[in-house]
């Protein structure tokens, strides 16, 4: 019968053996020992001057004094001497010192622990703390998600139409912008000045695809806006037995149409005027904007009787200004052939 257990070496009562006891006491004290092993340090050298019972250190290479001979082994203080025992891999033990738990690979004690099992849970923190809404929370200068290898997505699900998936912009912890299917299943941009009132900048149709702003489109007043600087020219039509003092008719004939409405804020730069067969003299359009004549948008054509002659007004120094909703036509004002004015055009340039 082996006098040792395999695997702890603890001391085994022999058959017959004479005061069973001691041996019985020495393998509970390795066991007292060894199980939920924790030691001061690790790497020690020096024994303490004083040590207290039942306290452990892991010896470095060569060690001194008391522990002389015993490099690699747990020198533990009991009963009044120290005893020594031979770790084995894989054994752990917490180190009080460095307040760290390190594993025995055979030779050292290593600091690496095992890794985590990272499955289900309850959340992480990363240089800052989760919680129950925000179960994962990052504070960082930047966040890098990339590709391993090919593509990469970013995927935002949700239970049904009625909740939400989105992008939130905040300020302060209050929200200014949100973006993605927020409450339904149409993409949407939203945003807010408070964090509780949300205005929709921008939908698209999950269906269509079309694209629609419900809070109406805007002109910033300047050549910047949305629009950029793009122009658009607008042209009336010849009218037959067309008067002084009637509006130059849009695609319809009429003569009393107040204009196009304008979908954007904008400027009028500049105007022209065409004839064609005209009596000689003065035929006169002025630039109305909501049938309210603006004299200073004029423009004059003083015919001679050719086939056909025209004219350019250039407004852009001090150009008519106009917002979303206003209705721009041309009127004749003095004529002198005014069955004969045929075209004319207005350029506009949107905000």
């Amino acid at each position: 019968m082996s006098e040792l257990s395999p695997n702890l070496s603890l001391p085994l009562i022999q058959a017959a053996q004479a005061q069973k006891h001691v041996t019985h006491n020495e393998a509970v004290e390795l066991l007292d020992l060894i199980v939920q092993l924790t030691v001061q340090d690790f790497d020690a050298t020096t024994p303490p001057a004083l040590a207290l019972e039942g306290q452990s250190w892991a010896l470095a290479a060569s060690p001194t004094g008391a522990w002389t001979g015993q490099s690699g082994t747990i020198a533990s203080w009991r009963g009044g001497g120290w005893i020594f025992v031979t770790p084995q891999t894989g054994w752990q033990a917490w180190g009080v010192i460095p307040a760290q738990m390190r594993v025995y690979t055979g030779s050292a004690w290593d600091a690496t622990t095992p890794a985590p099992d990272l499955q289900n849970l309850d959340g992480i923190g990363i240089n800052a703390s989760f919680d129950a809404t925000n179960k994962l929370t990052v504070a960082s200068n930047a966040t890098l998600l990339s590709h391993d290898g090919g593509g990469h997505q970013l995927k935002l699900n949700k239970a049904s139409a009625g909740d939400t998936a989105s992008l939130l912009y905040q300020t302060n912890w209050s929200g200014r912008a949100e973006m993605g299917l927020a409450g339904n299943d149409d993409f949407a941009i939203k945003v807010s000045p408070d964090g509780s009132t949300f205005a929709d900048a921008l939908s698209i149709s999950k269906d269509t695809g079309k694209v629609s702003f419900p809070s109406g489109v805007n002109g910033s007043g300047s050549s910047a806006g949305p629009m950029g600087l793009q122009a658009m020219a607008f042209t009336c039509e010849r009218n037959v037995g067309f008067s002084v003092n009637n509006y130059l008719a849009f695609g319809n004939g009429a003569t009393q149409i107040s204009g196009a409405a304008m979908p954007f804020a904008g400027k009028v730069v500049a105007a022209t005027l065409a004839q064609r067969n005209a009596v000689a003299g003065l035929n006169a359009l002025t630039i109305t904007l909501n049938c309210t004549e603006s004299s200073s948008h004029a423009v004059s054509l003083t015919t001679t009787g050719l086939e056909v002659e025209s004219a350019v007004s250039d407004f852009s120094a001090a150009p008519l200004s106009f917002v979303a909703g206003d209705m721009i036509a041309m009127k004749v004002t003095d004529s002198s052939d005014s069955g004969n004015t045929t075209v004319g055009t207005f350029f506009v340039i949107f905000d």
